[in-house]
């Protein structure tokens, strides 16, 4: 397989995964508030992670991938899952889909300034007409006013989206699954007390669904979505990859209906319709890629050679 299929690939793994997020983090944080929900999920992944980590023997970071990796661990361990916890406990899950349709957007954006890719016209346009048709599907819906949980929304998508950039560029590196392990061991130290601190003996008695949906946000959304995903960004390029997000709050929809007997409209059909084929225009569209300057100079002396 291609490097590049491969990356596509790995890459709507991870969304399918991260699909699922929101509605297990409506139903844990029923049960288990902000919190622990928000930053309870880094903690427990932090033990598996932690034990791969000392298995696998893997070398400690330097310290310009130590500063990646705290860049990685505010975006994606601490602002976003704390963020669409507290934004969960009130809206629906369509509501925080179709504003999570903005994020390859943002992750495009910051790809330009992190990565040093530079999308096409083409690709621009795609992403326009699927970041359009999401808005549009919010406008008809009837949201109202923009709430303080729409504002949190939002800012979890600019700084995930730089997160998502900053992981994509040091999975090069690195590995993919080593960005967000690390990610997760330099966060769960400093969550351990506030979740200790909100954590009561009633929550011991949640339901089997409310377990089920901890840890899956634990192990599956906070680390292994992870893994496919920066795989996938790592392989097949920041900017392209990102394309596949636009398919993921219209999974999210269905994986609510599924699970939270959320009904489904026709305007989500059409609109799901103009985002998938944004993506497969946005995913053939040309990415270039921004030199370096001793990537120039490198081609300047192989030009001198010739």
């Amino acid at each position: 397989m291609q490097k590049g299929k491969l990356g596509l690939l790995l890459g709507l793994v991870g969304v399918i995964c991260f699909s699922l997020t929101l509605p297990f983090t409506s139903v844990a944080v029923e049960y288990f508030g902000t919190t622990v929900v928000g930053l309870g999920r880094t903690v427990i992944a932090a033990i598996l992670v932690s034990i791969i980590l000392i298995v696998r023997k893997e070398k400690i970071p330097t310290r310009p991938q130590f500063k990646s990796i705290l860049m990685v661990t505010i975006g994606a361990v601490l602002t976003f899952p704390l963020l669409t916890s507290w934004a969960m406990e009130t809206l629906p899950v369509s509501h925080g889909a179709v504003e999570l349709a903005l994020l390859p957007l943002a992750t495009a954006g910051m790809a330009i300034l992190r990565a040093g890719e530079r999308p096409s016209l083409k690709f621009w346009i795609s992403s326009l007409i699927g970041a359009g048709a999401v808005i549009s599907y919010a406008m008809n819906l009837g949201f109202g006013k923009l709430q303080f949980e729409d504002l949190a929304l939002l800012a979890a998508v600019i700084v995930l989206g730089f997160s998502y950039a900053e992981g994509g560029k040091l999975s090069k590196e690195i590995g993919s699954w080593q960005v967000i392990a690390w990610a997760i061991v330099i966060g769960a130290p400093f969550f351990i007390i506030p979740v200790g601190m909100n954590f009561s003996i009633e929550m011991l008695k949640s339901p089997i669904q409310a377990w089920i949906s901890l840890f899956y946000l634990a192990i599956v959304s906070q680390f292994l979505a992870y893994v496919a995903w920066y795989g996938g960004m790592a392989l097949g390029g920041v900017a392209r990859v990102s394309q596949l997000q636009y398919i993921q709050p219209f999974l999210m929809i269905v994986f609510a209906i599924i699970f939270l007997d959320e009904s489904i409209t026709i305007a989500t059909i059409i609109t799901a319709t103009i985002v998938v084929v944004s993506v497969i225009i946005g995913k053939n569209a040309p990415i270039s890629k921004k030199e370096s300057p001793a990537e120039k100079a490198g081609n300047v002396d192989l030009r001198e050679m010739k």
